[in-house]
């Protein structure tokens, strides 16, 4: 028997750590490598692994192994009259903006950091500020190739293999390699965003600003400060902007151009664990609120510091020490009183003393998801960032599960490092008729055998 070289890796969030075979692929009409046996003979699975920016252990196959794509990075065809893209899955979303922005187009839909893959990004079916108006990426997604185990090759579309395409949009990479993938990008007139920023009190203030800014604004969230209580549970800076208008003057472009979001920082070691406590989260969460003297600013700025702030501090996830962190993403539903959930989960937080550096906060629109196991549904989604503090922490999330099952709410499994099988299982209810007619059976991951006790 061959002897196989595992290589450690782990997610963004740096939880868990995991060891894996790697298969570098080179061409997308080559065939999948053959499935590997390890030392009991069983055959290992595979799984697609693109940038690797998922948070918890859904880009992970622990034991087994990993096909990486980031050399699936050709471009096939852009239609410079229509904005239709046709790449390799590999090709990132920072590569996309610098093919097509210098030719009037952007994308469509974007998460908050441009080092995605195409493939990762359908796989996720990532969403981002605009979803109220936009939907998700995969929403924007034409069609693409799927690549089965067995050698079969697929073309997805909303009209030939539908099936397949809602399977596999939000899929986390189970149902095959997408090879390549058809993206219809949007226009633009220049790089610019025209933003405001407005300081808000409390959470039913954020409601009322989501309100009346979604008809208006194209891109619209939240930074919330989630160690406030009282009267201020939900405070925050409402962020809300629409792409610039041809007529920028180049004085506004001239100042405008030192704020481009270029990384201009690097964490070059893991912090120590002490750095990060809740004297140091309150004196940013309150220095971050008071930030700017008025209650609204409004400001043209470069597209990379309004989409991908953290994109500009290289390896910001070594902030949080070599012991990781969580990221947790909830949605909850619509209710008539809107916010109950959203206000019970800050409270439990406030009440831990154990809040979060990076808390966003954003209605969801309701256009529905393409795709069978997609995230995004109508409602409201908090995301959170949780450095790991071991039994602690865990114990907050699982009080935080509580109110999300009672809402019948879900999580966001490329977000996910922890959440129980029963939670998932509830939250996707299409996950059995997804294993049994759609999970290539030779594709796996540390995330679907943990929530599928599979």
């Amino acid at each position: 028997m061959t002897q196989l070289n595992f290589t450690s890796r782990e997610s963004w969030g740096r939880i868990p750590k995991t060891r894996q075979i790697e298969q570098m692929l080179e061409w997308r009409k080559s065939p999948l490598p053959s499935p590997l046996q390890n030392s009991s003979s069983a055959p290992l699975s595979w799984l697609p692994h693109g940038q690797g920016r998922s948070y918890g252990d859904s880009c992970l196959n622990d034991q087994n192994g990993l096909l990486l794509t980031e050399r699936l990075n050709r471009w096939i065809s852009f239609d410079r009259t229509t904005g239709l893209l046709r790449c390799e899955s590999g090709v990132t979303l920072s590569e996309i903006i610098r093919l097509a922005l210098p030719q009037g187009y952007f994308l469509p839909v974007t998460p908050g950091t441009q080092f995605v893959s195409v493939g990762g990004a359908i796989a996720n079916d990532i969403h981002g500020k605009n979803h109220h108006s936009g939907g998700n990426f995969g929403h924007w997604v034409t069609r693409f190739e799927l690549l089965r185990s067995d050698g079969q090759r697929l073309e997805c579309s909303p009209t030939q293999n539908s099936d397949w395409y809602q399977a596999t949009i939000g899929g986390m990479g189970l149902t095959g390699l997408i090879t390549w993938a058809e993206v219809q990008l949007k226009p633009v007139q220049n790089p610019w965003i025209a933003q405001e920023v407005v300081r808000y009190q409390n959470l039913q203030e954020f409601f009322a600003l989501s309100d009346q800014s979604e008809h208006d604004y194209e891109y619209t969230v939240s930074w919330i400060d989630c160690l406030a209580r009282g009267r201020n549970l939900g405070r925050g800076l409402f962020i809300r902007g629409n792409h610039a208008p041809a007529q920028i003057s180049p004085q506004i472009s001239s100042r405008a151009t030192p704020l481009m979001g270029k990384a201009i920082v690097r964490v070059p070691v893991d912090a120590p664990s002490f750095s990060l406590n809740r004297v140091t989260l309150s004196a940013f969460n309150s220095a971050y609120y008071w930030k700017q003297f008025s209650r609204i600013q409004r400001s043209i700025t470069h597209y990379r510091p309004f989409f991908y702030p953290l994109d500009a501090v290289l390896h910001w996830n070594r902030i949080y020490g070599k012991k990781g962190f969580y990221q947790y993403q909830c949605v909850v539903p619509y209710t008539q009183d809107q916010g109950d959930a959203i206000r019970e989960i800050l409270d439990r937080i406030a009440a831990a003393k154990t809040g979060s550096f990076l808390a966003v906060l954003k209605t969801f629109g309701r256009q529905p998801s393409l795709g069978m196991m997609s995230f995004p549904r109508p409602g409201v989604t908090l995301a959170l960032d949780f450095p790991n503090t071991g039994t602690r922490i865990l114990k907050l999330m699982e009080a935080l599960d509580e109110v999300v099952v009672q809402a019948r709410g879900a999580l966001y499994a490329a977000k996910d490092a922890r959440m129980s099988a029963e939670l998932f299982q509830q939250s996707y209810p299409q996950w059995e008729e997804f294993e049994t007619m759609y999970r290539d059976p030779n594709f796996s991951s540390s995330f679907w055998r943990r929530v599928t006790q599979r």
